[in-house]
């Protein structure tokens, strides 16, 4: 939202007393607090203040048709994949599922209604006896709690990502921070 210097010279006759400032001054002024404001608060939210937990996991034996149920169950993308452990192996999602489902598929949600709508049989049928650790990515980007938000950003938009497990220092699964998860954490800034 822009600051007018209309609404600067009232906030400063509001003001009780003399303030010895233009408003160019003042918007300068606020535009850069605001800005180190905004990059303190960035910095200092971590992923263990916007994590999810519990957080649903499957195992790299589990049938695609079980991981298939659980992310359709829950409304979820992907999941981490863990060890008896439960140490973080990999993360499968929705994108593993749509590239693992046939030759010729455009690797999109649309690409698979085409398939289908060529009634080519089922398009998932390359997948149907396969497990997890056929098509889970692998190894999983995870981070620490204390990661920062600004952090989180930079690592969903360097490696393409949606979700991140977060981990202990033995690499146990402690929670996960998704890209709904960081929204939120943004609109919290505001």
């Amino acid at each position: 939202m822009e600051i007018s210097d209309e609404d600067v010279v009232q906030a400063m006759a509001a003001i009780p007393g003399y303030i010895d400032i233009t408003t160019s001054d003042f918007k300068e002024i606020y535009r850069t607090a605001y800005a180190l404001a905004l990059k303190r608060m960035m910095t200092s939210i971590q992923a263990k203040d916007i994590m999810t937990r519990p957080v649903q996991v499957v195992q790299a034996e589990t049938s695609l048709m079980e991981t298939a149920g659980l992310l359709a169950e829950k409304n979820i993308s992907g999941v981490p994949v863990v060890d008896g452990d439960h140490k973080v192996i990999g993360v499968v999602s929705e994108k593993d599922f749509i590239k693992n489902m046939g030759a010729g598929m455009t690797g999109s949600f649309m690409g698979i209604i085409r398939e289908c709508l060529k009634n080519k049989g089922c398009v998932a049928a390359p997948v149907r006896a396969k497990f997890t650790r056929d098509i889970m990515s692998h190894p999983a980007v995870t981070a620490r709690e204390d990661i920062s938000i600004s952090e989180i950003s930079a690592l969903f938009a360097a490696r393409g990502i949606n979700r991140l497990p977060i981990v202990d220092g033995e690499n146990r699964l402690v929670g996960i921070v998704t890209r709904s998860d960081l929204v939120q954490s943004y609109c919290l800034l505001e």
